[in-house]
């Protein structure tokens, strides 16, 4: 029997999440400040939820908020490859500027589905917004517009990630040995 994975270090306090996700703000409010219509904030569930809750109350811009569900950990603690959509949009998205709100870019492998799937919608632009930015992992070619904070390649949880649905209600990221 394997020995069950136990929190470890804490590698972004929630008092440096505040102070980052006010810096993406503005950065993005900046950059969207002459829309003519509001920006739309796309949460990827589950994980997303947190951080799309929290900088859209530190956006000044108007905003709406869309959901779109996504999987590709699957049971384990690294991507599988394969992306599966689990939930999709429910209004549409053509001639609108939309933001991915992600919690983590690890490989790339879910953003680069997530643009392709929305290509189809014919948006007017579709820019990213990760918290968490895992570059020594990345796969695919994918770009982040704005990053919250680069990590060490370590399974994360908190502030919206989970390890079998635990842990997202951290209010920090911390690692999880024996993950």
């Amino acid at each position: 029997m394997s020995t069950p994975p136990v929190l470890g270090e804490m590698l972004v306090d929630a008092a440096a999440i505040r102070r980052r996700i006010a810096d993406l703000a503005a950065a993005i409010d900046i950059h969207y400040a002459r829309a003519e219509q509001p920006l739309v904030l796309l949460c990827v569930l589950k994980g997303s939820l947190i951080f799309t809750a929290d900088l859209a109350r530190a956006l000044t811009i108007a905003v709406e908020i869309e959901c779109i569900g996504v999987r590709s950990y699957g049971a384990g603690t690294t991507s599988a490859g394969r992306v599966e959509l689990t939930s999709g949009l429910t209004t549409t998205l053509r001639d609108r500027d939309v933001l991915i709100v992600e919690d983590i870019v690890d490989t790339g492998t879910t953003t680069a589905f997530l643009q392709q799937h929305l290509a189809s919608e014919r948006p007017r632009s579709v820019r990213l917004v990760a918290l968490l930015d895992k570059r020594s992992r990345r796969s695919r070619g994918v770009s982040v517009d704005w990053s919250g904070f680069d990590i060490p390649d370590r399974f994360v949880v908190g502030y919206g990630l989970d390890y079998h649905e635990r842990y997202r209600n951290l209010a920090g990221i911390c690692a999880l040995d024996g993950a």
